[in-house]
C-alpha cells in the first residue's frame, strides 16, 4: 500500500527492518527443540528460503493482522528479535523441511492461525519449492502449543494421505479452532 504507514512503528522503516537478503542472527529466534536435532539453516540458506516465504505467504495471505503485513516479515523486525520463523532439513529425510514459528508472546492469540495458513502456504504451492512436505509447530514458549502442535500433526497426517494442503481437520473449522482450557475441554465451567 503506497503510502501506509504504521501507526505503532517508530522511527524509519529502514531502522524497524533487516532486508529480505540478510541473515542477521540476533534478530531471528532461537532454534526450539522442533529443530535442534536437525540441520538448521541459517545465512544464505535461511535467506534463500524465507524470501520464497514471502512470496508463498503473499501468494495465500498469511499475514499478522496484529502488525498489518506479511508474517515473513516479522523475521525481519527488529521489534520482535525472537520472533518469527526457522528452519531446519530434516535429519532423517532431506526432502522435509521443519519450520517453528515463535509468536511475539506466550499469550498471542493469532498464533493458531498463523501456524496453519503457514502450512497451508508451504504445503499447498509446493510446486515452488524443493521440499515434498514442510512441517510446522510452534515453539513451546506459546501456552497453547501442545494444542496448535496436535492439530498441525493431524493436518500433515492428512495433506500426506490425500495430497491436499486445505483438507480440513476436526478442530480446525470456524466454529471449532479456538484452543479450550483443560475445564472447557472436559465440559466445565470456564468463569469468564
Amino acid at each position: 500500500m503506497a503510502g501506509f504507514r504504521n501507526p505503532f512503528a517508530r522511527g524509519d522503516e529502514a531502522e524497524l527492518f533487516d532486508p529480505y537478503d540478510a541473515f542477521v542472527a540476533e534478530h531471528v529466534p532461537e532454534p526450539g527443540p522442533f529443530l535442534s536435532t536437525h540441520e538448521v539453516l541459517g545465512g544464505n540458506d535461511h535467506v534463500a528460503f524465507h524470501r520464497l516465504t514471502r512470496e508463498l505467504f503473499e501468494a495465500r495471505g498469511v499475514y499478522d493482522m496484529t502488525f498489518n503485513y506479511n508474517l515473513a516479515r516479522l523475521n525481519l523486525d527488529t521489534r520482535h528479535p525472537d520472533a518469527g520463523y526457522r528452519y531446519a532439513v530434516e535429519r532423517d529425510d532431506p526432502s522435509a523441511l521443519r519450520a517453528e514459528f515463535t509468536p511475539t508472546t506466550p499469550f498471542c492469540p493469532q498464533c493458531h492461525t498463523l501456524a496453519i495458513g503457514s502450512f497451508r502456504a508451504w504445503n499447498g504451492l509446493a510446486d515452488r519449492h524443493e521440499y515434498d512436505l514442510v512441517r510446522v509447530r510452534a515453539n513451546p514458549m506459546h501456552h497453547d502449543s501442545d494444542w496448535i502442535n496436535d492439530q498441525l500433526e493431524r493436518l500433515e497426517e492428512a495433506f500426506e494421505e490425500t495430497g491436499d494442503a486445505s483438507v480440513r481437520i476436526g478442530g480446525d473449522t470456524a466454529t471449532d479452532s479456538e484452543p479450550r482450557s483443560p475445564a472447557s475441554s472436559e465440559g466445565g465451567e470456564v468463569p469468564f
